[in-house]
């Protein structure tokens, strides 16, 4: 089914990630969250720009929204919408910048 967001090979694992951490304690659990993430980005996609910004994460023109307890960083000017990360929102903010300095 085509979607209006496409993932960056990286942010698509830490989706992966995201599940396989979840998984071994509940699998119910996993699939919900990974769900949502999805069902976060779907709804997203047809107004890119009603993220926030977080200029202490990055310079660039990367917007946020946060899905339980992930903060999702993406590409709001690219079509289809381009999705760098997902992680975890209480990583410190020097390693979710070092995570999206290495993808942008």
């Amino acid at each position: 089914m085509p979607t209006g967001f496409d993932l960056h090979p990286e942010a698509e694992s830490d989706l992966s990630e995201i599940w396989e951490y979840i998984v071994v304690e509940n699998r119910n659990a996993a699939d919900r969250v990974i769900a949502d993430i999805r069902r976060a980005l779907d709804n997203l996609a047809p107004f890119p720009h009603a993220g926030h910004r977080r200029t202490d994460l990055t310079s660039h023109q990367m917007r946020f929204i946060r899905v339980r307890n992930y903060l999702i960083a993406y590409a709001p000017d690219k079509k289809p919408m381009w999705v760098i990360a997902v992680m975890h929102g209480h990583r410190s903010p020097q390693v979710m910048a070092a995570i999206l300095s290495g993808r942008e």
